[in-house]
């Protein structure tokens, strides 16, 4: 098996971190820069992660999920799991958005630009939703969307993108989960 994507990515980290003990290769990768024609070359939609195994390229990190749970012989995400996947994965990609809109000199804290309003909004009623969800317990155990949620907090504290005032109990459920499996060895701050 080989693994295509970046360090810095929450997408990338989550498989990273569902992998756990399996044996892979991982292929770490500029995306933004030297490294662009790799993944023109590995996924004609321009996103990572990218899973190769058994001859079958694997796009996207939910369908990646799926696939390496079922050789895991994990049982299926309930309804539930889903619908909380479609909310990390949600303000996820706004949080991407974002960053990359900072990044390419657009001043997205500038209130009234509807486009930018929509993505923090989104954000936000997301994050308060998943802070109750916590709250209820609904994330205890090790799972996929716990691991998800993992890897979206702290890439929101990672790159200084959501105030957690009123959210903390996400920041706990971080720091409560800093010692499972592959969490320190796929930290993006040691990239």
């Amino acid at each position: 098996m080989k693994l295509i994507g970046s360090t810095t990515s929450p997408y990338v980290r989550r498989i990273r971190i569902l992998l756990d003990e399996e044996r892979y290769d991982f292929v770490n990768l500029d995306i933004y820069g030297a490294d662009r024609d790799e993944i023109r070359r590995n996924n004609p939609a321009l996103k990572i992660p990218v899973l190769e195994s058994d001859g079958q390229e694997i796009y996207d990190s939910r369908i990646i999920s799926r696939y390496i749970s079922a050789k895991q012989g994990r049982d299926p995400l309930t309804w539930d799991q889903q619908n909380q996947l479609t909310l990390i994965d949600g303000a996820n990609d706004s949080a991407v958005i974002l960053l990359l809109a900072r990044r390419s000199g657009l001043d997205v804290d500038a209130p009234g630009v509807l486009f930018f309003d929509l993505q923090r909004e989104r954000i936000m009623t997301t994050m308060r939703t998943l802070a109750a969800q916590v709250e209820d317990g609904q994330f205890e155990h090790w799972n996929y969307p716990a691991m998800c949620l993992y890897c979206l907090v702290d890439w929101l504290d990672f790159r200084d993108l959501v105030d957690f005032t009123g959210i903390e109990s996400l920041l706990a459920f971080r720091d409560s989960r800093k010692t499972k499996p592959w969490v320190a060895e796929s930290d993006p701050r040691q990239s």
